[in-house]
């Protein structure tokens, strides 16, 4: 029945998706933390900065930003990120348009929790003599992540869904061998039922282990 699946390496598309959502996920909860900072600093700039990116990168389709990121910044201004071979310079900037995609939704999951921390903790710490940046550090991100777990679960489950995406670019992940295939093949159902297979495998042990580890961290109030 699975004999159209001989001479197609899926093994290796999805270790590409695999290796998208790892790098985007590690860029993503970086860049999320450091704008979730900005949107509660006491710097009007910063809090600007933070809010107008946010609103404007959410409201932005991910295509457009994948399809920019390779005909604006390697095309247009040739910016390679560093790789010289084709193949690449698209992995990579598909990395990029996901960390500045998915950023924004990490944002807006760890707001949320640095805002079920009780400000009577910060203005304690303030008293203390502490900075606004140590005590964003060592009290206040602390709990929010502990808090947003299941959201940012969420989150991590809909990059990996989102690195489809990235075939728009030429990008070998499991989609863009999906679309080689079907066109090769008369078995569309197949084809489709044993990707759709390969995203459960890869998005459901997330969702529950990240939701054991929720409950572990839970915040008791």
């Amino acid at each position: 029945m699975f004999d159209f699946l001989e001479g197609y390496d899926l093994l290796g598309a999805f270790w590409v998706t695999v290796q998208l959502t790892v790098y985007s996920a590690l860029g993503s909860l970086i860049w999320g933390t450091l704008l979730a900072g900005m949107k509660v600093s006491p710097v009007p700039l910063m809090r600007g900065f933070a809010t107008a990116y946010v609103n404007i990168i959410r409201n932005i389709p991910l295509t457009v930003i994948i399809v920019f990121s390779s005909l604006g910044l390697f095309q247009t201004l040739t910016i390679s990120l560093g790789a010289s071979d084709f193949k690449d310079i698209n992995f990579r900037l598909a990395v990029l348009a996901l960390v500045v995609y998915t950023s924004a939704f990490v944002c807006e999951a760890l707001r949320s929790g640095i805002n079920t921390v009780p400000v009577g903790q910060a203005e304690a710490a303030r008293a203390l003599g502490l900075s606004f940046t140590q005590v964003l550090r060592l009290i206040i991100l602390p709990q929010a992540f502990r808090s947003v777990v299941n959201p940012l679960s969420n989150v991590l489950i809909a990059l990996t869904k989102n690195t489809t995406v990235a075939s728009a670019i030429g990008v070998a992940e499991a989609s863009y061998l999906m679309k080689g295939m079907i066109e090769a093949e008369a078995q569309l159902i197949l084809i489709s039922a044993v990707f759709a297979f390969g995203f459960i495998v890869l998005t459901l042990p997330t969702g529950l282990i990240l939701g054991w580890v929720s409950k572990k961290v839970a915040v008791k109030r």
